[in-house]
C-alpha cells in the first residue's frame, strides 16, 4: 500500500515530429511546442494566433447568423423611440452582458429597462409572467441575454403581447428547433457558420458592440473579461484574445462600480490574474443572485456615483460572507448525511436531501462533495414535498444521460455532461437514488472513481530554470482548456525536513543530484507524516516563479506525490 494517497497519472504522449515543426517555424522552445499540441493546437497558423492573441484576429461579427437582423431591429427601436427591456441571467455572465448591452443601447439614445429573474422565486430564464409586466412598462422589444435558447412558449407569449424578442445566448439549442424570435444569435446554432463556437454571452455582447460601433472598444474589455472567466468557457480562440487584452483593463477600468468592488475586495492595483476574477470578483458578483436578487450586482456595475457604488460593493461583500456561511452550514449537514447514510461499496452516485437547504448554494456544495469523494453528487433541497437539486459529475459519467434514464421519476431536469439541475417529488427520491445508482453501476468502473491528473510532460528536474519557466508562461492567461502546465519528475530525493506552514501547506526541498528546488503544497499537509529525509519520490507539479520579498527562484507547486 502506498504511503501517499495518489491520483492516477495520465502523462500525455509527446509528438516529436510536430514539436520540431512548430518549434522551428515559430522559434519557440520544444516544450512550449508540445504544450500547444497538448491543448489541441496542431498547425503553425493556429499556434501563431494562439501565441499572439491579436485583436485583429477577431472574426467579423456579421458571420453570426441573425446578427444583421438583431442590429437592424435595434436601430429600428432607436428610430421609433421604443423602450427596450434587457432580460439577463443572474450569474456573472448574465450581469456583465446586461451592463454592456445597456451601455450600447444608451449610446444609441435608446431607453432601457432591466429585468433579472430571482433565482429562488422565479428560476432560470424567461417566464410567462414577464410578458404582462413588459407590456405594462411600454416595452416593445425584449433582448434576452445568456438565456432564451429553449424558451419557445415564453417567446410566443411575448409575441402575442406585441413584444418582439431578440435572443443572445450561448447555451446548447434543442437541435434545429429555435424559438420564433426576431433574431436568435448563438454560435452553437446548427446553421451558424461562425468559426468560434465557445463564446460566453458576454462575448456575444462584444460581437454586438463590434457590429454596432464598427470595432471592439477597449472600454468594454474589462467586463467582457469578467464574464468570460467567470463562466468558465475555454480560454482559446476569441476568448483568449478578450482575456489576454482585458485582464490589464480591469485595473484601469473606468467603471465606477468595478473600481469600488476592487477596493472592497482589497485587490485594487495588483497585477490582475484569472484567479482574482474567478475566486474573488466573480463570487462577489454572483453572491447577490445566490442569496437574494442579482439586481444589486447589476446596479453596482451600472452605477455612476461613487457613494452609491461603494455602498453596493459593501453589500456584495456582506452577501458573499453570508453565502460562505450558508455554504459551510449546508456542506456540514450534507457531509453528516454522507457519512451516516451512503454505502460506498454499493452507491457510486451520492444523493443527499434535506428540508430547507438554501437553493443558492446547492451547486457549490455538490461540487465540494464531488471533489472530496470523487463521485457524482446530487444535493437536494426540500420544500413542501418538492425537491430542487444541483448535480455535479466526474469525468466519464454523463449526468444528462443518467437523468434521462431516470426521467419518469423527475418533475424536470436540464444540464449537460458534468453539471445539471433537477426537480423531484420527495416520495420519489429513494427510488431515484436506486435507479441512478443502477445506471452508474454499468457506466462507472472502479478505476473511474480515482481522480486522474493530466500531466503535460515528464522532464528531468535539472531542465527547470527561470528562463524556461518564463518561456512557458507565454501561454498565459491560464484557464479552462488552457490549464497551467503540469510536469512530473522521478527519482527525486527529499532534502531537509518538510515543514507545515499556514493553513495545511507543506514546504520541502527536492534534488535530482544536479538541481535542488523548493516545493510548496497548498492543502497537502497530510503528506508530511509519510515523508522522511533522503526518501525517493516522484512529483507532479506546476513550475512557478517565487519572487516574494527575494530574488526570483523556480518553485514547484505540488499537484501530487508518489513513492519512486
Amino acid at each position: 500500500m502506498s504511503l501517499f494517497p495518489s491520483k492516477r497519472w495520465f502523462i500525455r504522449d509527446p509528438n516529436p515530429e510536430r514539436q520540431v515543426l512548430l518549434s522551428n517555424a515559430l522559434d519557440i522552445h520544444p516544450i512550449v511546442a508540445q504544450l500547444l499540441i497538448n491543448r489541441g493546437i496542431q498547425t503553425i497558423e493556429e499556434a501563431q494566433q494562439f501565441l499572439s492573441a491579436d485583436l485583429r484576429h477577431l472574426h467579423d461579427p456579421f458571420l453570426l447568423t441573425d446578427m444583421s437582423a438583431a442590429v437592424e431591429r435595434i436601430y429600428q427601436a432607436r428610430d421609433n423611440n421604443e423602450i427596450v427591456m434587457v432580460f439577463g441571467d443572474y450569474d456573472v455572465d448574465g450581469v456583465t452582458s446586461s451592463v454592456i448591452l445597456n451601455r450600447l443601447l444608451r449610446r444609441l439614445d435608446i431607453r432601457v429597462i432591466h429585468y433579472i429573474p430571482h433565482r429562488i422565486h422565479e428560476g432560470y430564464g424567461l417566464n410567462h409572467e414577464i410578458a404582462p409586466f413588459a407590456k405594462e412598462q411600454g416595452v416593445s422589444l425584449l433582448i434576452a441575454v445568456d438565456c432564451g435558447i429553449t424558451a419557445h412558449r415564453e417567446v410566443e407569449t411575448l409575441k402575442e403581447a406585441g413584444i418582439d424578442v431578440i435572443i443572445f445566448d450561448h447555451h446548447e439549442p434543442l437541435a434545429e428547433n429555435l424559438p420564433k424570435a426576431k433574431a436568435v444569435v448563438n454560435p452553437k446554432r446548427l446553421d451558424c457558420p461562425y468559426p468560434f463556437k465557445n463564446l460566453a454571452s458576454v462575448g456575444l455582447m462584444a460581437k454586438l458592440a463590434h457590429a454596432i460601433l464598427g470595432g471592439l472598444h477597449d472600454d468594454f474589455l474589462d467586463l467582457v473579461t469578467l464574464g468570460t472567466i467567470a463562466d468558465v468557457v475555454p480560454l482559446q480562440g476569441e476568448n483568449r484574445i478578450f482575456v489576454k487584452h482585458g485582464l490589464p483593463k480591469i485595473n484601469e477600468t473606468q467603471n465606477i462600480g468595478l473600481c469600488a468592488l476592487l477596493d472592497v475586495a482589497r485587490i485594487r492595483g495588483r497585477p490582475m490574474q484569472p484567479y482574482y476574477v474567478g475566486f474573488i470578483l466573480g463570487p462577489r458578483i454572483n453572491a447577490t443572485g445566490r442569496m437574494d436578487s442579482a439586481q444589486k450586482s447589476l446596479q453596482l456595475l451600472l452605477s455612476e456615483r461613487e457613494e452609491e457604488a461603494y455602498a453596493l460593493a459593501q453589500l456584495l461583500e456582506e452577501q458573499n460572507s453570508l453565502r460562505q456561511k450558508m455554504q459551510k452550514y449546508v456542506l456540514e449537514e450534507a457531509l453528516e448525511i454522507v457519512n451516516h447514510e451512503i454505502n460506498f461499496k454499493h452507491d457510486r452516485v451520492i444523493v443527499v436531501a434535506k428540508e430547507g437547504w438554501h437553493k443558492g448554494v446547492l451547486g457549490i456544495v455538490a461540487s465540494q462533495i464531488m471533489e472530496m469523494y470523487y463521485r457524482p453528487t446530487i444535493v437536494i433541497s426540500l420544500e413542501e414535498g418538492l425537491g430542487t437539486a444541483s448535480a455535479r459529475s466526474i469525468d466519464g459519467f454523463h449526468l444528462h444521460e443518467a437523468l434521462t434514464h431516470c426521467a419518469t421519476l423527475l418533475e424536470g431536469y436540464g444540464g449537460h455532461k458534468l453539471a445539471a439541475g433537477l426537480t423531484i417529488r420527495e416520495e420519489n427520491i429513494e427510488t431515484f437514488t436506486r435507479h441512478i445508482n443502477e445506471f452508474a453501476s454499468t457506466h462507472i468502473q472502479e478505476e473511474d472513481l480515482m481522480p486522474t491528473l493530466k500531466i503535460d510532460s515528464e522532464i528531468p528536474l535539472s531542465n527547470l530554470n527561470l528562463e524556461l519557466v518564463k518561456t512557458i508562461n507565454i501561454l498565459e492567461p491560464y484557464g479552462e482548456e488552457n490549464p497551467a502546465p503540469v510536469f512530473c519528475s522521478r527519482n527525486l530525493m527529499i532534502k531537509g525536513p518538510a515543514a507545515v506552514v499556514g493553513k495545511e501547506t507543506i514546504k520541502f526541498w527536492v534534488s535530482d543530484g544536479q538541481s535542488t528546488l523548493s516545493v510548496v503544497g497548498f492543502g497537502m499537509a497530510k503528506y508530511r507524516e509519510a515523508m522522511s529525509l533522503g526518501q525517493k519520490i516522484d512529483l507532479a507539479y506546476q513550475p512557478v516563479i517565487d519572487d516574494w520579498n527575494k530574488e526570483p527562484i523556480v518553485q514547484l507547486k505540488l499537484k501530487d506525490i508518489r513513492e519512486s
